[in-house]
């Protein structure tokens, strides 16, 4: 009887070890919901979102962690679909019990997974979703953007289309949140600094489309100055490799955003087309500093590639969540939400803030031209010029006026 007892009392020491062990491990690790689209032409900017996060994740680690806990992750393909970005969100928060959220390139899958994380009281940082709704109309205290929104975009291509000679324009791009909001800051904003400027006309077409081609041969028709191309993250290098292939870029002068941004024109190599106008927050090459060197260097030695804009908001997603929890002091989601807002970081490009009003990270833009290189197999920017983030940002005021009238 002894023995028996003996023996019941070690099983029940062993699975309260057990139970304790996971506790204790549990405690030790602050895990991160990565959602994002892994699969088709968005995959070539959230992997580099990837990349970039586990590199600063890795060093973060190495250096003692956060608060003493290990930082982790894992990851959901949305592919694209809001519905599966959506589900995803639900299972990382309800079975993989994640601290925060992190991801999205599809504006309409962040605005979805903004939406439950308010409801659900946790953190959640858009990596890639370019809606200005996300932080400005459907803002909240729970959801903060790590890139450029489309009202930042339609300034800074403003600022720079409005120095060019172009009078009448031509709209053309993804019929979704996204394509329809760039397009709308763009033209707003173009009219407002250069009021003679004429919309000569729209093409709007389904993500995904195969063929470009019949809506170019109309635009090519009307010819207009020049076109503003609003494609998002499953159009862009589609878009540009019809445009080669029509020789649309020859014939019309061509903007869209992130045309001369890496992970755009990387997996096009040399058959992107030149002359191409393009905004974005980040080349490898530029700014020239030892600090934008060094990340670069840091990069390159662990994927064996040069990194991207993607690269540096993955970069910047893992630092500013690692010194949001140390201003916090604990693994609490209001108070890192709390601590995050306002918070400033050291960047490759400098020091990086996130806004008091928006939860928005105050970013530069780059405006450049597509061109060719000797010693790069694909197209860079050229005649770069740069928009600071104080002629970019939302005003609290807009902000207010704009969650107002939701």
């Amino acid at each position: 009887m002894k023995k028996g007892v003996i023996a019941l009392l070690f099983v029940c020491l062993f699975a309260i070890a057990g139970i304790w062990s996971g506790v204790v491990y549990a405690a030790e690790e602050i895990k991160v919901g990565i959602i994002d689209t892994y699969s088709g032409p968005p995959s070539s900017y959230a992997l580099d979102v990837l990349d970039g996060f586990k590199l600063a994740m890795n060093k973060i680690n190495a250096g003692g962690g956060i608060l003493g806990k290990r930082l982790s992750y894992v990851t959901r393909d949305d592919k694209f679909k809001v519905d599966l970005g959506l589900t995803s969100a639900k299972e990382l928060i309800m079975r993989e019990n994640v601290n925060l959220l992190v991801g999205t390139i599809n504006s309409a899958v962040s605005l979805a997974v903004s939406d439950l994380a308010k409801k659900e009281n946790i953190p959640f940082i858009v990596t890639y979703g370019k809606s200005s709704n996300i932080t400005g109309a459907k803002g909240h205290k729970f959801v903060f953007s790590m890139n450029e929104n489309t009202e930042m975009i339609g300034k800074a291509a403003a600022i720079g289309l409005a120095k060019r000679p172009f009078v009448k324009y031509w709209i053309a791009g993804d019929d979704y949140e996204y394509g329809h909001a760039v397009a709308d800051a763009v033209w707003n904003h173009l009219k407002k600094i250069k009021p003679d400027v004429q919309l000569m006309g729209q093409s709007w077409w389904k993500v995904g489309e195969p063929d470009f081609t019949p809506y170019i041969t109309s635009i090519l028709s009307a010819k207009p100055d020049a076109v503003i191309v609003a494609t998002g993250g499953a159009g862009c290098i589609p878009f540009l490799k019809a445009a080669k292939n029509t020789g649309f870029n020859e014939k019309i002068p061509i903007y869209m955003h992130t045309a001369t941004e890496l992970s755009t024109l990387r997996p096009l190599g040399l058959d992107a087309p030149e002359g191409v106008i393009g905004t974005a927050n980040y080349y490898f090459y530029y700014p020239e500093t030892p600090e934008n060197k060094a990340f670069v260097d840091e990069f390159r030695k662990a994927y064996d590639r040069y990194p991207s804009f993607g690269s540096l908001i993955g970069w910047c997603t893992a630092s500013f969540i690692a010194e949001a929890y140390k201003k916090a002091g604990k693994v609490d989601a209001e108070q890192f939400a709390a601590a995050l807002t306002g918070l400033t970081i050291n960047s490759p490009i400098g020091n990086l803030t996130v806004g008091q009003f928006d939860n928005q990270l105050m970013l530069p833009m780059f405006m450049g031209v597509t061109k060719k290189v000797p010693g790069y197999d694909f197209l860079i920017a050229s005649d770069i010029v740069t928009i600071p983030p104080n002629e970019l940002i939302t005003t609290a005021e807009e902000i207010r006026k704009a969650r107002e009238q939701k």
